[in-house]
């Protein structure tokens, strides 16, 4: 799949964020959670609880260098629902591990309206950056891969995932991508790996959410 092929079918992709964060990230980059801790200095028990554990609401880090950040929750994820609908062996640490080293875009508005409007998302206010897809896979196409589910939920009834659910870009073209996965599905998510520190270059616009509900 080209970043051309990418680009013409999700022309922009939206990232959800705690209000406020664009600052951190314009100077840091997008970073997955894993680079965060990296970057962060954050080992031991800390880095597993936060690597491979769920974490039911954010987590603020500080770091005497780089600042303040905050970590995402993981609330609409269940370790138990997860371990149920996972295959190739792997154990929601595993699953959690894969999630914190990537991070993630909604690759359509419809995908972001659900998150956003989902009932523990109501009362909370969120900031939205939109990139351009064109932009940011001409530079890192090579991290950059394609998912069909939501693979941070287990609400109602997850669907299964494994070790095939991220598909690199340049592994195959958006035709066999689709006959692969029976021609069923369509690109829900689009994640990158690590993460960019270039992010600002591909920023088209940012949004401010309110409350709603």
């Amino acid at each position: 799949m080209t970043p051309e092929e990418l680009g013409s079918r999700h022309p922009r992709l939206y990232h959800v964020t705690e209000p406020g964060a664009w600052t951190r990230i314009r100077d840091l980059g997008l970073l997955s959670t894993s680079r965060i801790l990296d970057l962060f200095e954050i080992e031991g028990p800390e880095r597993v609880r936060l690597e491979r554990r769920r974490r039911p609401e954010a987590v603020p880090l500080t770091h005497p260098r780089w600042g303040s950040v905050v970590l995402n929750d993981q609330m609409p994820l269940r370790e138990t629902a997860l371990e149920a609908c996972l295959d190739d062996d792997l154990t929601p640490a595993d699953w959690l591990a894969m999630l914190n080293a990537r991070v993630f875009f909604w690759s359509d508005e419809d995908g972001l309206a659900r998150m956003l409007g989902a009932r523990m998302n109501r009362g909370r206010p969120r900031d939205v950056l939109v990139f351009d897809t064109l932009s940011l896979a001409r530079v890192h196409g090579p991290a950059m891969e394609v998912c069909p589910i939501n693979s941070g939920a287990t609400i109602r009834r997850p669907a299964r995932r494994g070790l095939g659910t991220f598909t690199p870009i340049d592994e195959m073209s958006y035709r066999d991508w689709s006959r692969r996965r029976g021609g069923r599905d369509r690109i829900l998510e689009v994640t990158l790996k690590g993460g960019a520190r270039d992010i600002a270059d591909h920023l088209v616009e940012r949004r401010q959410t309110a409350p709603s509900g």
